[in-house]
């Protein structure tokens, strides 16, 4: 294994020594497999290729200063990826599965785990596709569900720093009634002109605004946002926001620090009376907003006094990385150890 310089990971592919497969063929699942090559072998006439059968989810898992491996809410990730699924008719995996291969992958890459205390965690990321061959737009009847995993350091390069967002109305990441409330491929594609071009604006991300009226905040291009104010942590509500796991764990650490919560339709003309915004997610998990800018009118929204993040967001990223930690107590029962 190479030296990993832990507080200087980026946010990205990182090359471990195994990954972990499942085939569902003739109608059920077969057994797990383990392998130590990062390519798969499809049929050039696969589904996921074609048609856009594919979802996956991002986990993490975390060394405590015990030393032990806590996986956080691994139940929500296997129901989400659940109703991807359903949403583009793949194969469902099963929790039992999902968890068993997870944990697997994890287990097998143990070493690559990064210590407790260097802001760093091992990124797990499931991924199901379709891999039956179809011609026609249908869905197929082979999937593969794989999980790989690798270290990862803060997904903004600012880490936990206030960023620039810029309001686009340009262009949608996702249509009412659509695929924007499941995890898929597809949401993301569509949501990447948007957002290189405001990193080539000199923007961290895009917030996108929902696709029917373009009057109310939908969700960042990789994280869900909320808005603080009046002791009151705010969320968009909308069909077409992905439900963040983190965002719901949250949402309740916010009410177990005495805060109210609202999910609702949140207008762009509110972000001018919050004391405090963020985007959140299993990537970043908070990523403090210190400016939004609309692209189109170039109206500014200044979200951070000094520069720093707000003492809200603070303490709701604290309590929610100390659980996932391992440092502070787990009133909810969201973390397991790997044993």
């Amino acid at each position: 294994m190479q030296q990993i310089d832990w507080g200087k990971l980026p946010f990205g592919y990182f090359q471990t020594d195994y990954n972990v497969r499942c085939y569902y063929r003739n109608g059920e699942w077969g057994k797990m497999e383990v392998s130590s090559s990062p390519h798969i072998n499809i049929h050039m006439a696969a589904t996921c290729l074609h048609y856009g059968q594919e979802a996956f989810e991002g986990m993490k898992a975390y060394r405590g200063k015990d030393g032990k491996i806590r996986l956080f809410r691994w139940e929500e990730n296997a129901k989400r990826m659940q109703r991807s699924a359903d949403g583009i008719l793949m194969s469902k995996v099963p929790e039992e599965l999902f968890h068993k291969m997870v944990t697997e992958a994890v287990r097998l890459n143990e070493s690559y785990v990064p210590p407790h205390g260097q802001g760093a965690a091992l990124y797990i990321r499931p991924l199901l596709i379709g891999t039956g061959i179809q011609v026609g737009v249908k869905p197929a009847d082979e999937y593969l569900f794989m999980v790989f995993v690798g270290p990862v350091g803060p997904y903004f390069k600012e880490g936990f720093n206030p960023v620039s967002m810029q309001i686009v109305r340009d262009m949608d990441r996702a249509a009412p009634q659509g695929t924007g409330h499941i995890k898929v491929g597809g949401n993301y594609a569509g949501s990447l002109r948007a957002s290189e071009r405001a990193k080539e604006e000199g923007y961290a991300a895009v917030l996108f605004l929902e696709a029917k009226e373009k009057k109310y905040i939908d969700e960042a291009g990789p994280a869900n946002f909320f808005g603080i104010k009046d002791n009151t942590y705010i969320t968009p509500k909308s069909d077409s926001i992905l439900p963040s796991i983190t965002n719901m764990s949250l949402m309740q650490i916010a009410e177990d620090m005495g805060m109210k919560v609202e999910r609702r339709e949140v207008p762009v003309e509110e972000l001018e009376t919050f004391e405090e915004a963020g985007a959140c997610g299993t990537a970043a998990i908070i990523s403090p907003i210190g400016k939004i800018v609309d692209r189109e009118s170039g109206k500014e929204y200044n979200l951070s006094k000094d520069g720093k993040a707000g003492p809200v967001s603070t303490e709701l990223f604290k309590k929610l990385q100390g659980i996932q930690y391992g440092d502070e107590p787990d009133p909810h029962g969201w973390v397991s150890i790997i044993e």
